[in-house]
């Protein structure tokens, strides 16, 4: 629209506001195009220190086991009719434990018992998984005497 089509007495205003959202377009716009070109930029390779040095600098890694818990299938607290099937391992430490499988008979027990008080509303979207993911970590811990690292949960389906 030109200035001759606005009515007598009618200034025009340049908006501050107009100028400062073009002025953000802009510079996300630059941000994203110089992040793409950095991400498309080879790594370079690291000349600080020589591969030997860096494996002798890092701490020795901790060996660990994992033993697989037979598939649990139970019916949920509530409802009653409905079922779920986990199937988990465990990750230890051999030189800790040395009867892997007697302590995961153990652990597989206690985590049928839970599953069988948990309600569906508690197994509901990514906190509740979270949410039993620390529970039965808890337990493994617990029913093995902090000799297990980790639970974890290979599939779990709810039917």
């Amino acid at each position: 629209m030109s200035d001759s089509a606005l009515p007598p007495g009618v200034a025009v205003r340049e908006s501050r506001r107009g100028s400062l959202i073009e002025w953000a377009i802009v510079v996300c716009l630059a941000a994203s195009v110089g992040g793409a070109f950095e991400a498309l930029r080879p790594a370079a390779p690291a000349v600080d220190k020589p591969p030997q040095e860096s494996l002798a600098s890092a701490p020795p890694a901790q060996a660990s086991t994992i033993v697989d818990l037979p598939p649990i299938v139970t019916n949920l607290g509530a409802p009653q009719d409905t079922w779920v099937r986990l199937e988990g391992s465990i990750i230890f430490d051999p030189k800790t434990l040395p009867h892997p499988e007697a302590v995961a008979g153990q652990i597989a027990d206690d985590v049928l018992a839970y599953l069988r008080t948990v309600s569906l509303h508690q197994l509901e979207g990514p906190i509740g998984l979270e949410n039993i993911r620390q529970d039965l970590n808890e337990r493994a811990a617990t029913r093995s005497g902090g000799k297990v690292r980790a639970f974890l949960i290979r599939t779990l389906v709810v039917q």
